[in-house]
């Protein structure tokens, strides 16, 4: 178990305070690993600006990286998190399950979105050529590359970030993959 604690509100600063104030509206409550954040006075701000910043993904495709980024770095909490809000983007359970492992059966181009994803965390970037020339060949552009890379940072921050501080998952949680019966 962790020693890092979930901060309260009154336990940040008031920048941090206006922050959850804007989360609590949002979304209806201040996911715990966003409180992790505001242990510092300016990581949350600036994460929850990466993480909503112009992307030429739709929500549906940020998903997929999402799913498949989470899944290799082996954290809970995002793939809880990212299999809700997955569902509510319009997934199947047998589709997300699908996108966790890195592919997508369903859909030609997300699944060369989702194998790419994978790819470039499981090889730390040293992405495989093959699964590259294959991102394009299903109609992805050099924007949605770098956009891509930049969503696989953005989620890995916040899987490192859990993998550490291993704070309470308050999304409904999935099981771990190895548990999953195929």
């Amino acid at each position: 178990m962790s020693t890092i604690n979930v901060p309260k509100r009154e336990e940040v600063s008031t920048t941090n305070q206006a922050i959850f104030d804007s989360l609590e509206k949002a979304v209806g409550f201040v996911p715990n690993l966003f409180a992790t954040f505001a242990h510092s006075e300016s990581a949350l701000s600036n994460y929850l600006t990466l993480q909503n910043a112009k992307t030429s993904l739709k929500a549906k495709e940020k998903e997929v990286v999402n799913l498949a980024v989470s899944e290799v770095n082996g954290c809970i909490y995002c793939l809880s998190a990212h299999t809700a809000i997955g569902k509510m983007n319009g997934f199947s359970e047998a589709q997300i399950l699908e996108l966790r492992q890195g592919r997508a059966s369903f859909d030609t181009k997300l699944d060369a979105l989702a194998r790419l994803a994978r790819d470039i965390t499981v090889n730390r970037g040293a992405t495989n050529e093959a699964v590259l020339e294959n991102f394009f060949a299903a109609g992805w552009t050099k924007e949605n590359l770098i956009d891509t890379i930049v969503l696989v940072g953005d989620k890995t921050v916040s899987n490192y970030l859990h993998k550490t501080t291993q704070v309470p998952v308050d999304f409904p949680e999935v099981r771990p993959f190895e548990t999953i019966e195929a």
